[in-house]
């Protein structure tokens, strides 16, 4: 790949000839940082000395600190136009996060100077107050404007629609919308009220026109797929740099999802430019934007670069993560277990299949109350943030996997709520949802060609030693973590249907890694309890 161009081979041309006033604005990009404040290994993990030594790793705050500090003095030198955006979900993912919080997450991205960036749903995982800790120490604008807050008495008038940059000469409208299931996936609270994605940013879009305002990117948490579905349906949008998906988009690179920037005609025919840049720090993106001089895009292209070992992280930011490092570095070095092969947690493979991480934290969650009578157990894809290579495990290693600090939750529930359950777990599946459910004392198959709602089938419990259609009008006892029983990531049948529900407490992080201990050498599996027809 490569990845220090300034301007892509492959450029994607919008239209023939070029005005004499042509403006090119290079914009630089990240999206669903999630904590990875150190560099990380191939499995989006946190990376060791060793492999330092060894060049294996990626990213981490100082490498992308380097490299935006870097590009901008080029670009900047040679006269050239830049801002720096985030797409969001800075929070979550490390110990960092967990021990820190949002003030760390405002000094560094203040110390790497951002121009803006979008709310992302994990920005709201502590509630309304942790949101705040970001919005009143970052020296840059946070921006969504799908949200409603005026009956939010914490975050009224915190959070603007849009912001209107100045660069060059010209006015660079950034505008912003939020995912609308984010009170699923996190904690908003119930006075932060979502709206339409595509009409919120429509309706910015026109007013800043109105003001004048020619040029204008939206910057979203939304996802990729709903990032396209918004460049065909928005008017008003001449690009999109978007996150949550946490998709790699590529010319060069065979696993991208698709080419950076991606097209897609808008609603006037005119094509739009999509851009986002994978997560976990390890890829910037570069997105070259030209307008004529009427204000209408008629090239856009880049390509995402790769933090790899060539690039060498900042050293005063290095030396502060040094700092913050010591206090939890005790723990994240503690070896709590082995195991004899990789144990797969990619997002690809949890929020889509049977996968080797579910399989452990689900047998973990049941293994711990199954003398309480509980025989099934839940566990959400989007729970499990990355995998554990073969060999040692330390309990940073489980915390990097398990960061959000839930806790196990057993109910009772009858069989058809768990089957209804199933199909929430399958019905944004072509999303890649994070409600994706991976399962223990429990089989299952399912069909995504189907209708939502009539994708799961076979679902099969165990009784007496053998398998057994799950019988509707049973009842279950379940466990699951409280954020699922509580109706996240859109379980809210649990919420509504689950009896005797209780908090049983331990930490899922704690319970993963006992369990390891317990049956170690742990040796990774899959067993064909999940199957996709």
């Amino acid at each position: 790949m490569q990845t220090r161009l300034l301007a892509s081979a492959a450029a994607l041309a919008l239209s023939a000839g070029t005005a004499h006033a042509d403006y090119t604005l290079h914009v630089l990009h990240i999206n669903d940082l999630h904590s990875r404040i150190q560099s990380i290994n191939k499995y989006d993990s946190t990376c060791d000395a060793e492999g330092e030594t060894k060049g294996e790793c990626f990213g981490g705050i100082a490498r992308v600190k380097t490299e935006i500090d870097k590009l901008r003095g080029e670009l900047t030198g040679a006269g050239q136009n830049v801002i720096v955006l985030d797409a969001g979900d800075q929070y979550q993912g490390s110990l960092f996060y967990s021990t820190y919080k949002g003030e760390l997450v405002a000094e560094l991205m203040t110390d790497i100077g951002f121009d803006a960036m979008a709310l992302g749903n994990h920005e709201f995982d502590d509630g309304p107050e942790g949101t705040l800790q970001l919005l009143d120490n970052v020296s840059f604008p946070v921006i969504s404007g799908n949200l409603d807050l005026t009956s939010s008495a914490q975050l009224k008038d915190k959070v603007k629609d849009h912001v209107v940059l100045e660069v060059g000469g010209e006015k660079i409208g950034i505008i912003s919308a939020l995912a609308v299931d984010t009170p699923e996936t996190s904690s908003p609270g119930p006075d932060v009220v979502f709206q339409n994605e595509a009409d919120s940013l429509a309706a910015d879009a026109a007013a800043l026109e109105a003001e004048g305002v020619t040029k204008i990117i939206a910057l979203t948490h939304v996802g990729y797929t709903k990032d396209q579905a918004i460049a065909a349906a928005a008017e008003g949008i001449d690009a999109i740099i978007g996150g949550h998906s946490h998709t790699l988009l590529s010319n060069t690179d065979e696993k991208a999802a698709g080419p950076f920037p991606t097209m897609v005609a808008g609603p006037s025919g005119t094509e739009v430019p999509i851009s986002t840049a994978y997560a976990y720090s390890k890829y910037l993106g570069h997105t070259i934007l030209t307008f004529d001089d009427a204000g209408k895009l008629i090239k856009a292209e880049g390509e995402p670069i790769l933090l790899d070992a060539s690039v060498e992280p900042d050293p005063a930011m290095t030396a502060r993560i040094a700092e913050l490092a010591g206090p939890i570095d005790a723990l994240k070095a503690k070896v709590v277990a082995a195991t004899e092969a990789d144990i797969d947690g990619a997002r690809e493979s949890c929020r889509a299949v049977e996968c080797s991480m579910g399989n452990l934290i689900a047998d973990a969650q049941l293994a711990r109350v199954k003398d309480q009578g509980i025989t099934i157990s839940f566990a959400n894809g989007g729970g499990m943030r990355a995998s554990i290579g073969a060999g040692d495990v330390t309990m940073g290693d489980v915390l990097t996997v398990l960061p959000f600090q839930n806790t196990l939750s057993t109910f009772q529930a009858k069989g058809s709520t768990i089957v209804a359950a199933l199909e929430n777990g399958v019905s944004q599946y072509e999303d890649a949802a994070g409600r994706f459910a991976q399962v223990a004392g429990l089989h299952y198959a399912f069909d995504i060609s189907k209708p939502v709602g009539e994708r799961v089938s076979d679902v099969m419990v165990e009784k007496d030693g053998q398998w057994v259609p799950i019988d509707p009008e049973a009842t279950y006892g379940v466990v699951t973590n409280n954020y699922v029983r509580n109706g996240g990531d859109g379980y809210k049948v649990f919420a509504a249907e689950g009896m005797n529900a209780y908090d049983f407490g331990p930490d899922l992080a704690d319970v993963t890694a006992e369990y390891l201990a317990a049956n170690q050498p742990y040796t990774p599996y899959t067993d064909g309890r999940i199957v996709k027809k």
